[in-house]
């Protein structure tokens, strides 16, 4: 048994933040119900590259759910969505704040026909402010939350992680909100509540010292590339082969062993080095060091030297290594699961990783609408009624 199994969410989300958040909780048992447009689906089924007309990002993000394809911008739809949710646990939805409300799906509303619901409402800005209703995506939010500024190198534009890193975050923060929720309805008899979550609050949630260092100093944090300001030595570093490789010493005892194995015994013995605020204020001068060391060595040779003597230190992994690393083999990090154009797909595994009670993939992703009619019937509409849906396009 899943720890989440007889828990119905209904999704209404597209794209990445609430369909990740959904996913989360799909992966631990929850039965995820997705709702998405009859023309097209989510836009996420042909984003990026696609195979057989779909996206393989849609087969790591919508396993595990069911589809049920409506127009909800149509009463008949909105009716069906509200017989849905009458005896949910859970609605994600990340539309622009207001979307809902304005198709009879609000949070007062939804609330009256099922106390018992929890829902959990994503945007950019959140559902109050002066900022509201703006549209927000990922990017934008990383800005809004200051973590762009930090990205990149000095005096050079800022540069983003690769990913959409503003909507999964909020995605799994909205699902541990989703839990907590849950915990109070049913561990402390409460009734379900609305949970509102901005991108860009999740993002700045991740920023550490930025808020107490400005507020106590004044300090502004200014993007340094590879190192981590105030905290030293923690870099990337060239190596003779043209690879970089990434030295974390930053530890006391740590640092001692890294200046000994790179022969800078007079560096581990300095007592103004032996704190990592002295190391700070001369973290150049400790990068230049290093860098001068791994320059003279292949980077199979530094990891065997970091090895040996404790160091933290890795190269820097593509995808293609990764598919061939023994210890994501061992883990479980790269799981095979049904694709939906046949076949197997890799994608990655589940965390984290209960042992009594573990996720598991039991659902490859959905076709648009694959579930509709069932799920319909569930609610109550008979064969006929669905047809005339669908005859109207309000329904696939």
């Amino acid at each position: 048994m899943q720890v989440l199994e007889g828990i119905k969410v209904v999704e209404l989300g597209q794209l990445i933040a609430g369909p990740f958040a959904a996913k989360t909780l799909a992966d631990f048992g929850a039965r995820v119900v997705k709702i998405e447009p009859p023309k097209g689906g989510d836009p996420l089924r042909t984003w990026r590259k696609l195979k057989d007309g779909t996206s393989v990002w849609w087969d790591a993000q919508s396993r595990n759910k069911e589809s049920v394809a409506l127009d909800l911008r149509r009463p008949e739809a909105q009716a069906a969505v509200r017989e849905l949710l009458r005896d949910a646990d859970v609605l994600v939805e990340n539309f622009r704040p207001g979307t809902l409300e304005s198709w009879g799906l609000g949070w007062e509303a939804l609330h009256a026909l099922n106390p018992r619901l929890v829902m959990l409402r994503l945007s950019g800005f959140g559902q109050t402010g002066p900022r509201a209703g703006e549209p927000g995506f990922a990017a934008v939010a990383e800005a809004y939350a200051g973590l762009r500024h930090l990205n990149g190198e000095p005096g050079r534009p800022p540069v983003r992680a690769g990913v959409s890193l503003g909507d999964t975050i909020a995605g799994l923060t909205g699902a541990y909100g989703v839990l907590l929720a849950l915990y109070q309805r049913d561990a402390r008899g409460g009734e379900g509540q609305m949970i509102d979550l901005a991108l860009y609050e999740a993002m700045f949630n991740l920023t550490e010292s930025l808020a107490p260092e400005y507020d106590a100093f004044g300090d502004v944090r200014e993007p340094a590339g590879g190192a981590l300001p105030g905290i030293a030595p923690s870099n990337a570093y060239a190596c003779a082969d043209g690879r970089f490789v990434l030295i974390s010493g930053n530890g006391d005892s740590i640092f001692r062993r890294l200046m000994l194995a790179i022969g800078r015994a007079d560096l581990a013995d300095d007592p103004g080095l032996a704190r990592n605020d002295g190391r700070a204020a001369r973290a150049t001068g400790l990068d230049a060091a290093i860098g001068a060391w791994t320059a003279q060595r292949g980077i199979d040779d530094v990891l065997a030297a970091m090895a040996a003597a404790e160091v933290p230190a890795s190269r820097i992994y593509t995808i293609a290594d990764l598919a061939q690393e023994a210890h994501y083999a061992a883990r479980g990090n790269l799981e095979r699961i049904p694709a939906l154009a046949g076949g197997t797909i890799a994608v990655p595994g589940i965390v984290p990783r209960l042992s009594a009670t573990p996720g598991a993939v039991h659902r490859r992703a959905p076709r648009i609408g694959e579930h509709s009619d069932a799920v319909l019937r569930e609610i109550g509409l008979s064969d006929d009624q669905i047809a005339a849906l669908r005859e109207r396009g309000i329904v696939n």
